[in-house]
């Protein structure tokens, strides 16, 4: 069965071009004009991503993204947000808000369609994982998506989780800050190898007594302690 991908935008020429490029490469798509009609659509059936545009008529792509990541039925649906915005600063909140890939108009349908199918890939090998990892007070369940230190839930963001699982599921190897990119948004995405340095240092704040467990590998990365 063909795959499924809401695409969220006001622009109608953008969306059937959009929408043409993924249904010749094998997707079924459905579009949205507004934030309401989005919200309506992932209501009656749950797509398998959500391309989001992030300047709507009414909500806009950030709330609707927060929505996504807050409903227990939808917080793992991978999304893909594209805008007119390309400053480093909107990269950074639409992946803090839980966004999996950001894309900037203009852009070449065949990059957005190559984008979606990367994304797709990682969330398939991320299900097919499916562990719990655990080192001291810390523990990591991958299948639920939830984090624990000593017991207490830590609120992560998508990044912040996959990130940890990245380092966790591979102990005492040090990654540089290219191979989390590749990793965690994929090896096209535009950001710099900065982001990772913010990311881990708020999960290293967000897991307390375990963040030492995180440990910087001056000039090389990072890595989880054996």
């Amino acid at each position: 069965m063909a795959q499924r991908i809401l695409v969220i935008d006001d622009e109608p020429d953008l969306l059937e071009l959009v929408r043409h490029n993924l249904d010749r490469n094998g997707f079924q798509v459905e579009t949205a004009a507004s934030g309401k009609e989005a919200l309506e659509a992932l209501r009656r059936s749950q797509p398998d991503l959500v391309v989001l545009d992030l300047m709507l008529p009414d909500l806009s792509g950030t709330e609707i993204c927060r929505r996504i990541r807050s409903d227990p039925e939808l917080e793992k649906l991978p999304v893909i947000m594209l805008t007119a915005k390309a400053e480093e600063v909107d990269r950074v909140v639409g992946f803090e808000l839980g966004a999996d890939d950001y894309v900037t108009k203009p852009f070449s349908p065949r990059e957005l369609t190559l984008r979606v199918q990367a994304v797709l890939r990682r969330r398939n090998a991320e299900a097919a994982v499916g562990a719990v990892l655990e080192e001291g007070q810390l523990r990591l369940d991958a299948d639920r998506h939830r984090c624990f230190v000593d017991d207490a839930e830590i609120v992560l963001t998508a990044k912040e989780f996959e990130l940890l699982r990245t380092l966790m599921s591979r102990p005492g190897r040090v990654l540089t800050r290219e191979q989390l990119l590749d990793q965690v948004w994929g090896s096209d995405i535009a950001v710099t190898p900065r982001t990772i340095d913010t990311h881990l240092k708020r999960l290293r704040e967000k897991l307390g007594p375990s963040g030492h467990l995180i440990e910087t590998v001056r000039g090389v990365g990072y890595r989880f302690a054996e």
